[in-house]
């Protein structure tokens, strides 16, 4: 179904035009030259310590003022994550790809799904099909119409009616 979703958009897209009416000045885009999806450099086992990460990924996570504490359980360093107590759940979106989610398990617990657009469309699709689009429809405009198309990944969450979440959630891109 995201397939024929995705498909949709593109053709919509594709009969539109690009938008004229800001007062900015830049050379014509060719969309099709585009690269949309940059997946990130994975590392075969889980790091020990934060001297075994990606520095770019690091210096990233320094720039957007995550605490030390987060870098380590979004880095996905083993322990990190019993090693004390949070208040913010996390999910990461690096180079188009959801890098890392915080605190799933004790959120579950609750009620509440927060991970990954990606995970969310394996493991939740009824809720992903009942809520994609509907804040922003993927008609609303020429940019929202090429996401539609061409977006890898995000964050998702979901907390049912009448449910309190036990903890902020936070998402860095």
């Amino acid at each position: 179904w995201m397939t024929e979703w995705r498909l949709a958009a593109f053709a919509r897209w594709k009969q539109m035009e690009e938008p004229d009416w800001a007062m900015v000045d830049y050379p014509e885009i060719d969309f099709q030259s585009q690269y949309y999806y940059a997946r990130p450099k994975s590392m075969a086992e889980k790091p020990k310590s934060l001297d075994e990460v990606d520095p770019k990924l690091l210096e990233t996570y320094k720039k957007l003022g995550i605490p030390l504490k987060e870098q380590l359980i979004l880095a996905g360093v083993e322990g990190a994550e019993e090693a004390g107590e949070r208040k913010v759940a996390v999910d990461a979106v690096f180079d188009s790809v959801s890098v890392g989610t915080t605190f799933q398990k004790e959120l579950e617990k609750a009620g509440v799904i927060f991970c990954s657009i990606s995970e969310a469309i394996e493991k939740h699709p009824e809720l992903v099909k009942k809520y994609l689009g509907s804040v922003v429809p993927q008609s609303d405009n020429f940019y929202a119409t090429l996401n539609s198309a061409v977006f890898s990944d995000g964050s998702f969450v979901y907390v049912p009616p009448g449910v309190r979440c036990p903890m902020e959630l936070s998402t860095y891109f």
